[in-house]
């Protein structure tokens, strides 16, 4: 791309290494395709984890002021409710900790937004920010491209190999995810047209290629968010014409786009992935499915919820006939997460307050004039893009997409200052003026912003060699030790400790209480081979009616790996009544525990231990 394509301007040393962070912070997880078990993302995550509290550190943030209050509340509730779940509840303390660690990195992200925006050069910091996500949706673009016209190039180290022919997920391995980091993209290129820093023409080709990628990913959400972009563009007369036009355009680009793929996929006998998605029968199916099922959980339990980190447990005990064939650990909704978690009281709290600092932060962005006005304005359709794919699956969970989204909240949140108002008199579409040289002066920084993204940076770090302890478990190549002292070692992990216990159970290792062996592993999420695993250490132990429970739990979710485990079931019914009679007394012994439903359904949270 020549360089005479944009409009540089030159950056003082701070904020060219702000952007040099940014990029990295961006960029880098999304792109990073290579992974360790248990978890495929998790190396992505902490890389989001440290390169984020990094920027925190670089952008040198003032104080925020009382602007991100209400986000700030809103995620103290959630830290008091993890903690409750943990101490008075059952959650393990791996689960609990993780949750927390993670709420405190976004609070301080959303700290570090607003401490940026306080800065007299905010402009230029949210314009590095705006780059950043550029470069992170232009290099996304071309591993969709990869992974839809040439996928035998997806060698699986560099670049993910897509598990779906003829469609586009990213080395995330998920088109959802992929979708979001290239709206964000577009989003991000529309701020840089604002702001003078990007030409027309090539914005122009940015926002289509783009919205292109996201037809590659066939994702629904993706196309919702397409329409919010025009929705943007209508609504934000504030904005040039030019960048008016292009919001509008983008449904027409995404239409011709989808048309275009769909005929070359019929020329060409290739497939095309979004024809897929449109043929199948179940469109959305699972989805409304597991949202009827917590709506089940919240009219059982409306005033408390199931706890903090307890869906998927409390889902899978309840006997739910309808229930989806998937395993689910999230409601794909965040409303209905906080509703049948926290119970509708403390859920409607917390809603209140994420949407008062919205209400805020939209307030504060159409008040401020100018070229600052813009930046604001951006960051918050950022927050609302992933608040609108947030209402169809979760990817807050994800720190990748929350700290950026907790730093564009912060900075949309931030009231105008001294800084605007030197830039109050530029049209929005503008470079600002050069001098006077803001950077050039003394900032203060707001010490214990930067303590707490200093401790955030050690605790990614940290967690990183926290993880290996358990990620040797399923990989010899890790450590050289025997499998159980790998267990033993991984199920000392502050962070990871569950996944240590899964291995244990399910592998059948000893273990030194039988009875406590599955105290933390069954609140991360129950599967097929945990949860035959669980029923057969309490039929062992006598307990044949919590077995039985469990058992007829996972008949419902009608999984091929649990056919062996209930095919003793068909050996042990006798074939008609006339063998039956014949049958030797060896056959009138109780059938297996597995093949009869139980007395009595116990209540889910029966089968749980507080205090772990």
């Amino acid at each position: 791309m020549p360089v005479s394509a944009f409009r540089p301007q030159a950056w003082p040393l701070g904020v060219f290494l702000s952007a040099a962070v940014g990029f990295g912070a961006a960029t880098l997880p999304s792109l990073l395709a290579y992974n360790l078990s248990p978890s495929p993302t998790y190396l992505n995550q902490a890389l989001a984890f440290a390169l984020w509290a990094m920027f925190a550190l670089f952008t040198a943030p003032q104080r925020p002021g009382r602007g991100p209050w209400a986000l700030w509340a809103a995620m103290a509730v959630l830290a008091a409710a993890a903690l409750w779940s943990w101490g008075p509840g059952a959650l393990p303390a791996s689960l609990a900790l993780s949750a927390l660690a993670t709420l405190f990195a976004a609070a301080v992200l959303v700290g570090a937004g607003a401490g940026a925006r306080a800065r007299p050069d905010a402009e230029r910091l949210f314009v590095a920010f705006a780059w950043a996500w550029v470069v992170c949706g232009t290099l996304n673009i071309a591993i969709a491209l990869v992974q839809v016209f040439a996928p035998s190039w997806a060698d699986g180290a560099w670049l993910a190999a897509s598990s779906v022919p003829g469609r586009a997920v990213g080395n995330l391995r998920q088109p959802n995810h992929l979708s979001s980091l290239l709206l964000w993209h577009c989003i991000a290129v529309l701020a840089l047209l604002e702001l003078g820093r990007l030409r027309r023409a090539w914005a122009a080709v940015l926002l289509a290629l783009g919205v292109f990628a996201v037809v590659l990913t066939a994702s629904r959400t993706g196309l919702v968010s397409v329409l919010l972009l025009a929705a943007w563009g209508l609504l934000d007369r504030r904005l040039s014409r030019a960048a008016r036009l292009l919001l509008v355009a983008a449904p027409i680009a995404y239409a011709l786009s989808w048309v275009g793929m769909a005929q070359w996929a019929e020329l060409t006998q290739a497939t095309f992935g979004g024809a897929q998605r449109l043929a199948e029968a179940d469109v959305g199916g699972s989805r409304v499915a597991i949202w009827r099922d917590t709506l089940t959980l919240i009219a059982q339990q409306p005033w408390a919820g199931v706890g903090f980190g307890e869906f998927n447990l409390a889902w899978t005990l309840t006997p739910l006939p309808q229930r989806p064939v998937a395993f689910f650990d999230h409601t794909h909704n965040l409303p209905l997460q906080l509703a049948v978690e926290l119970g509708l009281p403390l859920a409607a709290g917390v809603m209140g307050l994420l949407l008062w600092a919205l209400w805020c932060s939209a307030r504060a962005a159409w008040a401020t004039p100018g070229g600052l006005g813009v930046a604001q304005r951006c960051a918050l359709l950022m927050v609302l893009m992933i608040g609108l794919h947030s209402l169809l699956e979760y990817p807050l969970w994800y720190s990748y997409f929350l700290l950026p989204a907790a730093w564009a909240w912060g900075f949309a949140l931030q009231a105008d200052g001294r800084a605007a108002a030197s830039q109050a008199a530029l049209p929005s579409n503008t470079a600002p003026a050069a001098p006077p040289r803001p950077t050039d002066q003394a900032v203060p920084v707001y010490r214990p912003l930067v303590v707490a993204a200093a401790v955030v940076l050690a605790g990614a770090v940290f967690s990183v060699a926290d993880y290996l302890r358990v990620a040797s478990i399923f990989s010899s190549q890790l450590s050289q030790a025997p499998l159980a002292q790998r267990v033993a070692s991984g199920q000392n992990s502050v962070f990871f400790a569950h996944h240590a216990d899964y291995a244990a159970v399910t592998a059948g290792l000893p273990v030194a209480d039988p009875a406590r062996a599955f105290d933390r592993v069954v609140h991360y999420l129950l599967d097929a081979r945990l949860m035959m695993a669980w029923a057969q250490s309490l039929a062992a132990r006598g307990q044949t009616e919590a077995a039985s429970h469990i058992a007829e739990r996972l008949r419902e979710f009608r999984k091929p790996d649990a056919e062996e485990f209930f095919a003793v079931c068909d050996a042990a019914a006798p074939a008609s009544a006339a063998s039956a009679a014949s049958a030797p007394p060896a056959a009138t012994l109780p059938r297996p525990f597995q093949c009869a439903p139980p007395a009595q359904v116990p209540n889910w949270r029966s089968f749980v231990r507080p205090g772990l």
